[in-house]
């Protein structure tokens, strides 16, 4: 093939592949927390490609992996900058920003399975009280979903709250190490990418890192080979977001189409992990060497009641986060969840 068909090719192949980006009446660019491989971003790429078929072509949504163009604590500001248009992310990682971010996005001990955060948020008041954190910064809350109650992974067996106790663990900053810390555990900061070296070598005895099915096809319980499953301590929220003015712009029906397709979207991811899980636990089951451990209710309770003191503690921090402690904790208290 001559040097001009090979480019001429080239050119028409680019054009076939971007034609609907071209043709969509709104273009919009988001950024995920999620590393391009990875299962979570996967569906999130899922999610984009319904929205453009459910509005017949008329939206287009650029999904960039995590740190694509701005850190995963910096979507944030890259909407308020205009540079991007959305993000689909775990409201934690703004805990820096306002402590409101880090409670509402990961409220520690919590909740006991998807379904009772997602209830809180779409029917419970979370909604309304996302979009009122997000106003200042010129982001509209489309809506929330979960990935799944995450497992724990340990090198040592853990069956009660007092196994805790001195417990080397990593654990993200902020909420999370102060309820694992008043628990007797000793947190340790240590980024994501440097848990199963640390595990491995003995720095660490434990982490909170995610959903069992991911910490199985990464090899950890392999290394720590006393996971507890299902998790007792962390559900993160996972919002997806967008520029309050642009969202303002699109039409009725647009809006209304972005809203449901996130319901939509909260469902398929917390089910997809969950078969995933279940699956993962199987294999984990057969290997003689791997022991999963299940938490009583009553060590689950106990755990429970040490993270609410330490949830009044972080609503201290700002007025915002004051607003999101009596939400949720009125809301798990009508509902019989305390």
């Amino acid at each position: 093939m001559s040097k001009f068909s090979t480019t001429l090719l080239t050119a028409t192949m680019a054009g076939i592949l971007s034609t609907s980006a071209i043709a969509a009446d709104y273009n919009f660019k988001f950024q995920s927390s999620d590393p391009a491989g990875d299962k979570n971003f996967q569906v999130q790429k899922e999610w984009t490609k319904r929205v453009e078929t459910m509005t017949g072509g008329r939206v287009h949504i650029d999904l960039l992996p995590v740190g694509s163009i701005f850190k995963h604590t910096e979507t944030l500001d890259g909407i308020k900058m205009g540079i991007l248009d959305g993000q689909v992310t775990a409201t934690e990682f703004f805990s820096g920003k306002d402590p409101a971010f880090g409670l509402i996005g990961n409220t520690v001990g919590a909740w006991s399975n998807t379904q009772q955060l997602l209830q809180y948020i779409n029917y419970g008041g979370g909604y309304e009280l996302m979009n009122e954190l997000y106003a200042p910064y010129g982001v509209k809350f489309i809506g929330g979903s979960t990935t799944g109650v995450e497992s724990f992974v340990s090198r040592v067996p853990l069956d009660s709250v007092a196994d805790l106790k001195g417990l080397k663990l990593r654990a993200p900053e902020g909420l999370v190490q102060r309820v694992f810390a008043a628990a007797g555990a000793a947190p340790v900061n240590l980024p994501g990418s440097e848990v199963f070296t640390g595990l491995s070598k003995g720095v660490i005895d434990a982490a909170d890192y995610t959903v069992f099915s991911t910490n199985q096809k990464a090899g950890m319980n392999d290394i720590a080979t006393h996971p507890i499953q299902p998790g007792f301590h962390s559900l993160p929220l996972i919002d997806i977001s967008m520029n309050k003015k642009k969202w303002d712009k699109l039409p009725a029906d647009i809006q209304s189409i972005l809203t449901v397709s996130v319901r939509d979207f909260a469902e398929d991811i917390t089910t997809q992990l969950r078969i995933a899980d279940q699956a993962a636990v199987k294999i984990a089951k057969a290997d003689p060497n791997i022991t999963i451990h299940d938490w009583s209710a009553d060590e689950r309770k106990k755990f429970r009641a040490i993270a609410r003191t330490q949830w009044k503690e972080f609503a201290k921090g700002s007025d915002n986060a004051q607003k999101v402690y009596d939400s949720i904790t009125s809301y798990l208290e009508n509902n019989g969840l305390l």
